[in-house]
C-alpha cells in the first residue's frame, strides 16, 4: 500500500478555514507522506460531483482511501463529495448540534460567509493595514505616529512578511524598520524610533541562516558575507537588550506564529479575519 496519502480541503467559499484545521490536524501524524490539493468554491451539485470525480481518481492513482476535510455547509453538496468513498472530515458538524442547543436556533446554512464581506467596517480596516504596511515598508515613512506596531531588525529578517501577515489578518498598521550600519554603530535606538518605543518589537535571526537568505538574493556580495551577518545580527541584539525591546527569533518560526507572539506581546486584541 502507498505511504502517499491525497488530502483534499474542500469548500463552498474560499476553502482557507477548511486547509487551516487540516492542516492543524495532519501535523500531528508522521506516517504517511500527505498530498494536498485545495478544492474552493464548490456551491453547486456539479462541481460537487467534479470534485468527488477528483477525489476518487486521486484515491484509485495511490490505492488509498482519500481523505476531505469538508467546510461546505450545504448537506446535499456533502451527500455528494461522500460518494467519492473518501473518509470524510465535515468541518462544522462537532460543533453545530450543541451550538444549536444553547442558543435555541437553528444554524442558517449560507454559503460563503466565513471569509465574505460580511462585516464592511473590518474588511475596510484590513484594507487600509494593508495599504499603511505597504507604504511604511523599510523605513520609508517619515512618521509612524497611526502605526500600532514598528517591527525593527535587520535586512532578511522577516519584517515585511511579517507586516503583511498582521494587515491581511488581524487589521495591524504594521510598519518595519531595517536597521542600517549607521544605527547599528550605538546601543541606542535610532532618533526616529525613539519617541514610539512603546510600539516596537524586534525581530532576529540566526547568522547561518541570515545569510543563506541573503546569498539567495544578493549572491557572494559584502551584505551576503556570514561575518556581515554575524555583526549585525550581534550589534542589533546588543541594541534591543539595552533599550528593553521585546525580542523574538524568527529562525525557526512560522509567520503566523511570529504575529500572534507579536500582539500578545504588545497588547493589540484584534480579531482574526
Amino acid at each position: 500500500m502507498s505511504q502517499i496519502r491525497p488530502v483534499f480541503y474542500v469548500s463552498d467559499g474560499t476553502g482557507i478555514t477548511a486547509e487551516t484545521i487540516g492542516h492543524s490536524l495532519l501535523t500531528q501524524f508522521t506516517g504517511p507522506k500527505f498530498v494536498t490539493d485545495r478544492i474552493s468554491f464548490v456551491d453547486t451539485l456539479d462541481k460537487a460531483d467534479e470534485a468527488a470525480g477528483r477525489i476518487r481518481a486521486a484515491g484509485e492513482a495511490h490505492g488509498v482511501r482519500p481523505i476531505v476535510v469538508n467546510s461546505c455547509v450545504d448537506a446535499n453538496l456533502t451527500a455528494r463529495l461522500s460518494e467519492s468513498g473518501a473518509l470524510m472530515l465535515d468541518v462544522f458538524a462537532p460543533f453545530i448540534e450543541p451550538l444549536e442547543r444553547e442558543l435555541g436556533e437553528q444554524r442558517q446554512s449560507r454559503v460563503g460567509q466565513a471569509h465574505g464581506m460580511a462585516d464592511f467596517e473590518t474588511y475596510h480596516r484590513r484594507i487600509n493595514a494593508m495599504n499603511f504596511a505597504l507604504t511604511h515598508d523599510d523605513g520609508v515613512a517619515t512618521s509612524y505616529d497611526e502605526a500600532d506596531v514598528i517591527l525593527v531588525a535587520v535586512s532578511r529578517a522577516g519584517k515585511t512578511p511579517t507586516c503583511i501577515y498582521l494587515a491581511l489578518h488581524h487589521g495591524v498598521k504594521a510598519a518595519n524598520y531595517p536597521l542600517t550600519d549607521e544605527d547599528l554603530e550605538h546601543d541606542r535606538l535610532p532618533p526616529r524610533l525613539r519617541p514610539y518605543r512603546n510600539k516596537l518589537f524586534g525581530l532576529t535571526i540566526d547568522p547561518v541562516r541570515l545569510q543563506q537568505i541573503r546569498q539567495e538574493r544578493r549572491a557572494n556580495s559584502r551584505y551576503a558575507q556570514m561575518e556581515t551577518c554575524r555583526r549585525e545580527v550581534a550589534a542589533a541584539e546588543s541594541m534591543m537588550r539595552a533599550e528593553r525591546i521585546p525580542v523574538l527569533s524568527t529562525t525557526h518560526t512560522s509567520i503566523e506564529e511570529i504575529a500572534s507572539k507579536v500582539l500578545t506581546t504588545l497588547g493589540l486584541h484584534r480579531e482574526m479575519y
